[in-house]
Formats: C-alpha cells, sequence, structure tokens
C-alpha cells in the first residue's frame, strides 16, 4: 500500500496560469467581481446585524456606537482572514453578560483593552493549532453556558422593557422586579410588545404575499415597525443616542488587578474562542445541506484559520473601542439560508455596516430603546432551547445542563462553566464506578455476576464477593460490561489460581450464561495450517469418520457423516472456531494481547464490499490491528446529508478520522460485482427493497458514467471488459467524491493529516489497481515491485 498515490483536495479559488503554447498571454488580471448571490447574502445580513448589534451594546451597558463598530470589524477583518468564509462574526448575545461584568468592573477603556488581550490569546492558540481542543468541551456545558447567558440577558432586559434600569445580576434584578412591575411605564411596554409581536408573527405570514414579505428580515421590520409607530403616536421614550465619532471612547491601559485582568481575558478568550468554533462546524453543517451545486462552491471550515481570523477581530475591534467579537449563529445562519458563497458576502456586510454608521445616525436616533431591549430579550429567550434540554436528557447529561445554567445566572460565566466541567467529570466517574456486584448460589454452583465497567475502584467491592464463594465450590463469574482494565483482570485471575488450587472450579462466562470464555479442546487429530483454512477445507470430522486425506498444501480433507453432529449442513462455523484456537490462535496470541493492551491503532480505513471473495487482509498483506475495515454491498460511501442517509457508513468514517486518526483511506472496489450490475439491471418503480433503497446511494455513479461531457475512468494498459466493470472503476472515483463532502475528512484533508486511494481489485486475475486521477481521467495501474522501489 506504499505506493499509493494521494488525491489532494483541489482549491475551488485557484486559477490556471498557464495558456496553450503559441498563443497570446492572458491581457491583464482578471477583475475583482463579487457574485449577485453574495450581494443579496449581505443586504439580507445587514439589516439583521444593524439592530442586533445595537441592541447587544445597549444590553452590555457600553456604548452603542461599539456595537457598531464590532459589527463592521467582524464583516471585514475576521470575514477576510477567518477559516470560515461563511460564518458571520460580530457583538454575539454569548458574550453579553461577559462584557456587562468586565464594564461594570473596570470601565469602558480597560474592557476595550481586555479585548485587545483575549484577542492576542486567541492568535496564540491559532498558532498552537489547538482549535479542536476547544470543540472536545462537552455540548452539554456550552448548551448550559448558552442557556444561563440567554435566562441572564431576558431578566436583565425585562426591566429596560418596562421602562427601568437593570440591576448588576439576575438575583438583584429579580428581587427587583416586583417593584419595577408596580412603576412600570406604559409606553415602554406597548412599545416593547408591538416589537415582539411582530418578531413572532412576521415569519408566519400567510399565503403567497406572505412568502414574499418574509424576506425581510423581521428584527428589521419588528424595530422599523416600533419606531414608527411611536413616532406617530408622540411617545415620549428614551432613543438610541449615537455621540459624534470624534468623541468616541478608544482602549486604554487596563487597570485594575493583575489576577482579575487575567481572569477576564481568559473568560473572554474562551467564550469568543468556544462559540466561533462551535459557530464554524455548525455553518459546514448549513453549507452541506444546500443543493449540491451550492454547497460545491463553498470549502469547508479551517479551525485553526478562523481562530487566527477571529484573534485578529478582537485586536482590531478592541483597539477601536467595539465591543468584543464572536462567530453570530443567528446572521451566519441567514448568510447560508441567502445563498451565500463566499466570504464576499460577510465583508461586503461589514461594508454596509460602516456606511450606515456614517449616513444613518439621524434614523437610526429615531429608535427607542424599549424596542432594541425587547429584541435582544427574544434573542435570550430563544438561546434556552428547548431542542438542547431535549438531547441532554436523551443523553443522560441533563444534570450537566442544569449546573453550568445555575451557575451561569447565579454567579457568572467562567465560574458556571468550571461548575460544568466539574459536574461532567463526576458524571463520567459515576458512570464508570457504576458496577454492580452480586453473589447467589444455585443447585449447588455458586453463581457472581458483575454487571458494569470492571475498574480498580470496584475490585475492593469484586474481591469481597469472591471470597465469599466457599473453598472447593463449583463458581461461574458472569462480566457483563464492555471494560475491565488491568487492576480487575489481575484480580480475577489471581482469585481464580487460588480457588482452582484449593480443588474449586471456575467458568468465566461473557453476558449471555453459558457463553465460556475459554480455549475450546481439541476434538480431531486433523492438523491444518493456520493461514489456510479460507480454501473451503473441511476438517474436525467426528472420531467415527474416516482418516482425513491431505490436500497438496498441507491442509486437510475429510468427508464428514451427513447425519452426524459433524455434518457440513450446520457445524462448518463451530469447526473454523475449533480449528483457529487449536492451531492459530497460538501464534497470534501475543500480538493480539499486545493490542488488546495498546487499543486498536489502525493506519488506514479500508471501505470495500461485501462481497465474499474479496479478502482484504489477503489483498493487502495486512495483520490484526493494520486496517479499520467497511463493507457494504457496492462499497458506497452514501453523501452528507441525504435524506434518509445510511449513518453507519458516515460513523465509522467519522470514528475512523476523528477518534482513530487514521492516515489513509482506501475505497476499493473489485470485479464482476453484483451491486453494479443490478445498478445497470434497475428500472424505474418496483417494489423498494432494502437493496434498492441501499442501491439508491450508487446512481451518482451510474450518472457519472453516462455524462458524455465526463472522461471515462479506466485501466492502465487495457479497456475495461464490459459496462460493468467501467461502472466498477467510475463508482470508486464517484465514491471518493462522496467521501471528501464528509466533514471529517474534508478537515483532515485541508489539514494535510489525510490521503484517499481509489483501489480495484480483479478477482479473476488476482490483480490489484490503484487510481491515478488525472484531468483526462481517472487511471487505475497495476501495482508491480517497481512501483515499491522507485
Amino acid at each position: 500500500m506504499s505506493a499509493c498515490v494521494p488525491t489532494r483536495a483541489t482549491d475551488p479559488n485557484q486559477t490556471e496560469r498557464t495558456h496553450p503554447p503559441h498563443s497570446p498571454p492572458p491581457s491583464g488580471p482578471r477583475r475583482f467581481r463579487i457574485a449577485g448571490a453574495d450581494v443579496s447574502a449581505s443586504i439580507a445580513v445587514f439589516l439583521i446585524a444593524l439592530p442586533l448589534s445595537l441592541g447587544i451594546a445597549l444590553a452590555t451597558g457600553a456604548p452603542l456606537q461599539a456595537g457598531l463598530v464590532a459589527a463592521a470589524v467582524g464583516g471585514l477583518v475576521a470575514g477576510r482572514l477567518g477559516g470560515s468564509p461563511l460564518q458571520v462574526s460580530g457583538p454575539a448575545a454569548g458574550l453579553t453578560v461577559v462584557t456587562a461584568d468586565l464594564i461594570q468592573r473596570y470601565g469602558w477603556r480597560t474592557t476595550c483593552a481586555i479585548t485587545v488581550f483575549a484577542g492576542l490569546a486567541q492568535l496564540g492558540l491559532g498558532c498552537l493549532r489547538v482549535a479542536r481542543g476547544a470543540l472536545a468541551v462537552s455540548p452539554a456545558i456550552v448548551h448550559g453556558m448558552l442557556a444561563g447567558i440567554g435566562v441572564t440577558i431576558a431578566v436583565a432586559q425585562l426591566h429596560i422593557v418596562l421602562g427601568g434600569t437593570p440591576q448588576s445580576s439576575v438575583p438583584d434584578n429579580l428581587r427587583a422586579l416586583p417593584a419595577q412591575l408596580a412603576d412600570m411605564r406604559p409606553a415602554s411596554v406597548s412599545v416593547s410588545v408591538l416589537t415582539l409581536a411582530l418578531l413572532m408573527l412576521w415569519p408566519r405570514l400567510p399565503g403567497r404575499a406572505g412568502h414574499l414579505l418574509r424576506k425581510v428580515p423581521a428584527a428589521l421590520v419588528a424595530v422599523a415597525g416600533a419606531t414608527a409607530a411611536a413616532a406617530l403616536a408622540g411617545l415620549r421614550l428614551p432613543k438610541v443616542d449615537l455621540p459624534s465619532w470624534s468623541n468616541h471612547a478608544l482602549a486604554g491601559l487596563p487597570e485594575g488587578p493583575v489576577l482579575g485582568l487575567v481572569a477576564a481575558v481568559l473568560t473572554t478568550t474562551l467564550v469568543c474562542s468556544v462559540q466561533s468554533l462551535l459557530g464554524a462546524v455548525a455553518v459546514d453543517k448549513l453549507v452541506a445541506a444546500r443543493p449540491g451545486n451550492l454547497s460545491a462552491r463553498v470549502g469547508r471550515s479551517r479551525l485553526d484559520r478562523e481562530l487566527l481570523g477571529q484573534g485578529a477581530a478582537n485586536i482590531v475591534s478592541g483597539s477601536l473601542g467595539g465591543l468584543p467579537i464572536a462567530g453570530v449563529a443567528v446572521r451566519s445562519s441567514a448568510n447560508v439560508h441567502a445563498g451565500a458563497v463566499s466570504r464576499n458576502s460577510t465583508m461586503l456586510h461589514g461594508v454596509l455596516v460602516v456606511i450606515a454608521a456614517l449616513l444613518m445616525v439621524p434614523i437610526l436616533e429615531l429608535i427607542p430603546l424599549a424596542s432594541l431591549a425587547a429584541l435582544v430579550m427574544a434573542v435570550g429567550i430563544q438561546m434556552v432551547s428547548l431542542n438542547h434540554i431535549r438531547t441532554v436528557t436523551r443523553h443522560r447529561e441533563v444534570w450537566v445542563y442544569a449546573v453550568t445554567t445555575l451557575g451561569v445566572v447565579s454567579l457568572g460565566v467562567l465560574e458556571g462553566v468550571a461548575l460544568g466541567i466539574a459536574m461532567a467529570v463526576g458524571v463520567a466517574l459515576h458512570r464508570l464506578t457504576r458496577t454492580r456486584i452480586r453473589h447467589e448460589e444455585k443447585e449447588g454452583v455458586h453463581h457472581v455476576h458483575v454487571r458494569g465497567q470492571l475498574t480498580f475502584l470496584a475490585v475492593p467491592r469484586l474481591s469481597r464477593t469472591l471470597h465469599l464463594v466457599p473453598h472447593g465450590a463449583d463458581t461461574v463469574v458472569e462480566l457483563d460490561g464492555s471494560f475491565m482494565d488491568h487492576a480487575a483482570y489481575e484480580t480475577l485471575q489471581d482469585w481464580q489460581k487460588t480457588h482452582t488450587a484449593q480443588g474449586g472450579s471456575v467458568e468465566i462466562t461473557g453476558r449471555h450464561p453459558g457463553t465460556r470464555i475459554s480455549e475450546p479442546q481439541s476434538g480431531s487429530d486433523c492438523r491444518c495450517r493456520p493461514w489456510t483454512p479460507w480454501r473451503n477445507h473441511q476438517c474436525d470430522g467426528p472420531q467415527s469418520t474416516p482418516p482425513a486425506e491431505k490436500n497438496p498444501d498441507g491442509s486437510c480433507r475429510s468427508e464428514p457423516d451427513p447425519t452426524g453432529p459433524g455434518s457440513a449442513s450446520g457445524h462448518e462455523l463451530a469447526r473454523g472456531i475449533s480449528a483457529f484456537q487449536r492451531n492459530t490462535a497460538p501464534l497470534v496470541r501475543s500480538e493480539l494481547a499486545r493490542l488488546a493492551r495498546e487499543g486498536q491503532r489502525p493506519s488506514q480505513l479500508f471501505l470495500t464490499c461485501a462481497d465474499s471473495r474479496l479478502v482484504t487482509s489477503m489483498i493487502t498483506s495486512s495483520g490484526p490491528g493494520d486496517l479499520f475495515v467497511v463493507r457494504n454491498v457496492g462499497n458506497l460511501v452514501p453523501r452528507p446529508g441525504e435524506e434518509s442517509g445510511d449513518d453507519s457508513v458516515a460513523a465509522a468514517i467519522e470514528y475512523a478520522v476523528d477518534v482513530l486518526r487514521v492516515r489513509s483511506i482506501t475505497v476499493c472496489g473489485h470485479s464482476g460485482c453484483g451491486a453494479m450490475q443490478a445498478l445497470l439491471d434497475s428500472e424505474p418503480g418496483g417494489a423498494r427493497t432494502p437493496l434498492k433503497r441501499w442501491l439508491r446511494h450508487g446512481l451518482p455513479s451510474l450518472e457519472r458514467m453516462a455524462d458524455a461531457s465526463l472522461p471515462w475512468d479506466r485501466l492502465a494498459g487495457r479497456s475495461p471488459e464490459d459496462a460493468v466493470e467501467q461502472l466498477c472503476l467510475t463508482n470508486v472515483v464517484q465514491q471518493l467524491e462522496h467521501l471528501r463532502a464528509h466533514d471529517s475528512v474534508a478537515r483532515a484533508l485541508d489539514e494535510g493529516a489525510l490521503e484517499l486511494h481509489g483501489m480495484y481489485f480483479h478477482v479473476g486475475e488476482a490483480e490489484a489497481y490503484l487510481l491515478t486521477e488525472t484531468e483526462a481521467g481517472g487511471v487505475f495501474d497495476r501495482v508491480r515491485e517497481s512501483d515499491l522501489t522507485a
């Protein structure tokens, strides 16, 4: 396999710099162009970002201009330098509580300095390439943090909605709420109610006219409608006040205790980074769900680069007196759904924010603060997602979610996240130590039942239970768990040796009683070579059968009694297992013991057909632990995001790339593939059997072969024998394309940590071919000894 030629993802933005011979060179550089889809998407994002940026600045207690600065910098700097082309960055609701607390403690200028230092920390983390480490945080902690921030925002903004002023913490706001309700201002409440009503009703407008009107963002309609209503009614309310840009406060030297400032920088860095990286992953999923012609034009997120872009944006935003910046889910999803195809939409939205901040100040100053407060309160409520609660409940992590949420609400973001992490560790330890061990006696036989993971923490209980068994008694130990560590293994083995030496018997079984964990006794004198059982020989006949004859290679051949217990109709599996235990197991036991201790560390994912003639270990000369093998009918890789897709293949790919860290993936087709023949013979309609439903994932290969504009994939030195072989070759190339569309594979390819290979095995010739992809189509070359030494 060392002669494989890796495939490389091509850069869609790379232009061809050569020109045909005897032709004049290009007349000049290409003109900068912005796709129409990016223009329309940028306008949609701008209309959402403008009111939200002002509202978030209001919620933090920062100058309202700081929200516009952060929105512009997020679009221009993070949009240009970040690794997620369609993620929109700016002032995020998830940072509201952190920023408000910093402003109250240290003042605005020091908060800007903290933002700068947080950006520098993000640059350092990006250079260290630890972006994926942030994704290791439990989703329950992240969702709990966002829910706690959402509750804090909603409770604080409720006071502004009622016409008052929020307090510094959620408990203080809750204690002051009765007095605020008694002294609420009808004008503020009416404007806020109108804003909330428009927010909820606008996306639900019925009919064709409603479909057209819903293209205008609900946030813009709500704020504009409330502003117009307040102006027409002549209500006197506090409104947006944007002082002259000449008086705008910039970052100053940080003032305060060093430890407090360091904690503030770490908190800001953590929240900004985690929210941005999780947002980038979510954007990739949204892009993958779009139609193929749109998703193919957008590259996958590069998380380390995204972290660098966010760090640069925070440095610029803090220096210019802007709020901290992170990826924003609402604006990013609007950008994707609006059809954006490049980072130009994000940058253009930043330009529009700059234009609005300079030219639309008189219009912005008409907006009532109560309307912005209602808008931000609605965003805070939406951060408490019922879908997230159902998800963490299903995964039995609701306590982690609840503790994180309550910690953020009561103590603060950093403290709440720390409590959530501690709770997550506690839950994991509880699951690890939740081992039930019981002893009972049935008909003179002592049974020891172990339920759960058997680790060193359960060794004292295991030892006490085992000593309840009398000396010399017959004992059955039933292990019902997926893990046993070395300490538990030693304890069990030592007791077994001692108990056996005292005249007792010990049988260790698996989950189902009667399934012995032991080596079967040899029941025949037939000795077959350990590595030849695939030759379909027949061994282990009963003692009454005639002596076994020898095959030319030394393997055995005997004809079992067709009426006896050793007949081929029911005992081939048992005979094969017995032969393995007797002949092969002694040769591989030490190697398998090492693999059992160290765990599996395969270097390759090998995805091939379920055809019984294709023996992966034989054609790749690999042994136990070398290959992570996935087999299915037709060696198909369903494209991600397809309705009713098969998650088993996608799960294996994700596990191999993200957990096992394989360095290469091989898609292997073979000659005479029944699945490809079935595709060629398939007709529209008919019964939708499970096989037909599965084979629909091979239809793109059939379409690729029928596409006259694409060159045919071929074998080196000869043409395909027939249409089936042609489809087998085309299918390998097509499944590699499907493979590149998976998130984990795309990320690993971008990082240079993974290679993709195509392979074709001709069963009749026992010949393997490796794929080399060229502009003229894929070519499958034989693997020769000279290739290995080249």
